[in-house]
């Protein structure tokens, strides 16, 4: 990003000298946070144990047994996998609806349990859905590469280190009751450190863009806790957070709320900031003495056009995710009013505003920030003089 563009020395210098101290904040909260490692809580017992593969034999279609009127599939099912592979069940299920239906052939994960009679009970659990994961997961892994090549790796890598930030890291802080807000601003501020720099390697610019995001991150944190608290939000918006406070995990469901809508919304940020940092970048080679102000109002209108976009696939990602509930609501005949005051509706357009401002914040704070550091030509000149590097003549182009 921005290669062949020079910056001026003392510039960089506060740029490192920035990035720095977030670095250091970041350590130092991670150290803070970091999970005990003892944060379990709830007996093993109470939860479901691990599923275990299983194959459909066959499916006949019959009588339900708890009701002859209507009609269901008994599905025949061999155990594929553990000490009691090859052990065959029958599974009922109603057939109305127009879902997925087991069929012959289908690969099904179950639930084993012991009964007090030390026979062994089969449940259905899920669909076995790993090939068609890896498969996806391969095909993504291959347009990146093919088409970032060695910038893709970095991105895939990036991917890697957010994805261990989360499981080693955001997930156990959070049961161990810390508070939820400052473990996803930690938690955020390393994945976009490790992420950016890998992806776009350690650069002035990619530090521009990496300050960028921490101040629009900032930005939707506070008006997150804003408009929770004004929203009355109590956080148990799903039958996680539920089954959570039922087995008296220690947690805020309402931090646990807020931290998700920081989290979901670095990865948005990133773009936002990264592009907006380019499009100043690339002005700035086409027209290298165009004026820090000009440059600013030139890229701000590219920045205009992103945001247009982005703000509506923003909203429409939150919409396709509640549109079970919307329908939901729509056929108990509730009004617009009544559904957008629900806490399932209004948590998902509190995140989608408050995502948006944080993206709208996030283009004139890089483009600012990119115009201040790619300075015209003659500017960059004489900061060189004065930093006593240039050839003794003191002239400028």
């Amino acid at each position: 990003m921005g290669e062949g563009l020079a910056v001026a020395p003392s510039v960089e210098r506060i740029l490192r000298t920035v990035v720095v101290v977030c670095a250091v904040l970041t350590l130092l909260g991670l150290l803070a946070l970091w999970p005990s490692g003892d944060h379990r809580t709830v007996d093993p017992a109470m939860l479901d144990a691990d599923p275990i593969g299983a194959r459909v034999e066959q499916v006949v279609l019959q009588p339900c047994s708890y009701d002859e009127a209507a009609e269901c599939s008994l599905a025949t099912m061999r155990i594929t996998e553990g000490p009691t592979e090859g052990e065959r069940f029958t599974f009922e299920e109603l057939t109305s609806g127009a879902g997925k239906r087991l069929a012959a052939g289908d690969d099904v994960l179950v639930l084993a349990t012991v009964t007090v009679d030390g026979t062994t009970a089969y449940t259905f659990y899920e669909y076995e859905r790993s090939t068609a994961l890896l498969l996806l997961l391969l095909l993504f892994v291959v347009a990146i590469l093919v088409l970032g090549r060695w910038r893709g790796a970095g991105a895939l890598a990036g991917l890697g280190v957010s994805l261990l930030v989360i499981v080693g890291f955001l997930l156990p802080s959070l049961l161990d009751g810390n508070q939820a807000v400052l473990v996803a601003l930690v938690a955020a501020s390393l994945i976009a450190f490790v992420a950016l720099y890998l992806a776009h390697g350690v650069t002035p610019l990619t530090t521009v863009a990496l300050l960028s995001t921490f101040a629009a991150l900032v930005v939707t944190g506070v008006l997150s806790w804003i408009f929770v608290r004004l929203a009355d939000f109590t956080g148990y918006t799903d039958d996680s957070t539920q089954m959570l406070d039922a087995l008296q995990v220690p947690i805020d469901p309402r931090g646990i709320l807020l931290a998700g809508i920081v989290i979901g919304s670095l990865g948005v940020l990133d773009d936002v900031t990264v592009t907006q940092v380019s499009a100043v970048a690339e002005l700035r080679t086409a027209r290298p003495d165009l004026p820090a102000t000009e440059l600013y109002g030139q890229a701000l209108r590219i920045g205009r056009d992103h945001i247009s976009s982005t703000v509506n696939t923003l909203f429409l990602a939150y919409a396709g995710a509640s549109l079970p509930l919307l329908l939901l609501f729509s056929e108990a005949g509730q009004g617009i009013g009544s559904i957008v005051t629900r806490e399932l509706v209004a948590v998902e357009i509190v995140r989608a505003l408050v995502g948006s401002i944080g993206l709208v914040s996030a283009v004139p704070i890089s483009t600012w920030l990119a115009a201040q550091v790619l300075r015209p030509t003659s500017v960059q000149d004489h900061d060189h003089d004065h930093d006593g590097h240039d050839d003794g003549h003191g002239g400028h182009r």
